[in-house]
């Protein structure tokens, strides 16, 4: 039974990276029949928080994750936070001192710095010289006398390993790579290496699948497995995410969190879509996936090696498509929150009416957000015009153009789609207008905007009313040359 587990440190929101790695965990249990587990690295008290899990936890619900094992879903082998497993790591490190797999430590801070001052200075790794190592029970006393509080530290073998990671390769790590390191503090609090080890053998995790940027961690996770005689999970480090310019993804390269794209107005299935191409291919040429699709297709062998980068083009292009393609009540739920908190709706909603207005500008949306700046063509009997379009109302054909219009709609009881084509396209040629400028001024005439839905769908929307009012408005401008 495969069974792979997402640990986040509760710090704050999800990193995307931290997103991409628990989606690819999730798919490779899915698609496995396995479990995914969710774990809390907590250890770092001063940092983590209750808050900052809750936040976590919502940023997993709301990309779609759903975890068979965690803080909230106890299962046989909790509990599923790390500072509520002390006991735990206590027992095991005292396992590994009795079984001489480990030594107290009583080197004072001073004393280790001068160890790495002097490794600098011969210019070697600075590794601990392992002082500590063979101290004899009297000497052990002396420390203790003095006042001294011990770290349990670990006691490396001298020789080479080697991963056979399911991404990278065989993977070398040579003997002296490490000298020996601290599983416990002195304060008794243990660390990260010996946390994750003991909960991955406690856990019975198969895979664990994570950022290249633990791999110098994984030499210390095996070497614990080793000593403890189990074997360790299999592991598989995916690439890095870069950001544009090839740097590590960071905030200089604009929003980097789940939470930050949720509240610009990114949607969960735009998000899971994106995150999923970053280091995995699908075997085919599509790039618009749902999680069940994503999930039927996902293997390891198909996670690449070369780092992946963000490219938020891509994102926004993905993300416009699913707010095209998205249900027309849910998308219009989505995009309420923005209206109300930008004043621009009322209490009393016409909700079909509004649902036909978000169904013509929801193409022009990139982000949820965007809604804010194409909704107030349906606010106003004067729209706002923008200073782009001004130019329109006064070209030589704007005036009898928009003459021309106008009297067509007045003989007509109400305005179709088909019937405002044949309305503007009959009254270009009346006015002798065409191309650009005959469409432009017709959309700025209506909207104030150059940028915006398609009149056909828009005029109906409308109604002949207000795209009389409109039209009228748009002539004074023309007439007055301002």
């Amino acid at each position: 039974m495969i069974r792979v587990r997402f640990a986040p440190s509760p710090t704050g929101h999800l990193h995307v990276g931290g997103a991409r790695t628990a989606l690819f965990n999730f798919f490779f249990a899915r698609a496995n029949q396995g479990t995914f587990v969710l774990r809390v690295e907590d250890t770092d008290l001063a940092r983590s928080t209750r808050e900052s899990e809750q936040m976590v936890l919502d940023d997993l619900q709301w990309l779609g994750v759903e975890w068979d094992e965690g803080p909230d879903k106890p299962g046989d082998y909790g509990p599923y936070r790390q500072s509520e497993r002390g006991e735990i790591y206590q027992q095991y490190a005292q396992r590994l001192l009795d079984n001489e797999k480990a030594y107290h430590c009583y080197c004072t801070d001073e004393e280790l710095e001068q160890i790495r001052v002097d490794a600098q200075r011969r210019k070697v790794p600075p590794h601990y010289d392992g002082r500590c190592r063979n101290l004899s029970d009297s000497e052990r006393q002396q420390r203790l006398d003095e006042g001294r509080k011990p770290t349990v530290r670990f006691r490396i073998p001298n020789r080479d390993y080697v991963l056979d990671d399911l991404v990278r390769g065989h993977v070398s790590f040579k003997q002296g790579m490490i000298g020996d390191f601290i599983i416990l503090r002195s304060d008794g609090m243990p660390v990260y290496n010996f946390c994750v080890s003991i909960d991955d053998v406690l856990m019975k995790i198969t895979h664990v699948i994570r950022a290249e940027e633990h791999l110098s961690n994984t030499l210390r996770q095996m070497m614990i497995c080793e000593a403890l005689e189990v074997n360790p999970p299999r592991y598989a480090h995916v690439s890095l995410i870069l950001g544009e310019d090839r740097s590590k993804l960071s905030k200089r390269h604009g929003a980097t969190s789940i939470g930050q794209y949720r509240e610009q107005g990114y949607l969960p299935e735009a998000m899971v879509n994106y995150l999923s191409l970053l280091g995995w291919s699908s075997g085919s040429e599509e790039e618009v996936f749902d999680i069940e699709r994503i999930i039927e297709l996902f293997s390891l062998d198909r996670i690449n090696k070369a780092a992946a980068v963000f490219d938020n083009d891509k994102l926004n292009w993905m993300n416009a498509h699913y707010i095209r393609e998205a249900d027309l009540q849910r998308i219009t739920g989505l995009f309420l929150p923005y209206l109300k908190q930008a004043d621009m709706v009322s209490h009393q909603i016409d909700l079909s009416q509004l649902q036909k207005e978000i169904d013509i500008i929801r193409g022009n949306c990139t982000v949820l957000a965007d809604i804010t700046e194409y909704y107030p063509i349906f606010l106003h009997q004067q729209p706002q015009l923008e200073d782009e379009g001004r130019a329109f109302l006064q070209l030589e054909t704007s005036l009898p153009l928009l003459r021309e219009v106008e009297k067509s709609v007045s003989e007509h009881d109400s305005i179709d789609s088909e019937t405002w084509k044949q309305i503007a396209k009959q009254s270009g040629k009346l006015a002798k207008a065409k191309g650009k400028n005959l469409f432009m001024t017709l959309r700025v005439a209506l909207t104030g905007k150059c940028r915006g839905p398609e009149l056909d769908l828009l005029v109906p929307v409308l109604g002949k009313e207000q795209v009389l009012k409109r039209l009228q408005w748009a002539q004074s401008i023309s007439a007055n040359g301002n």
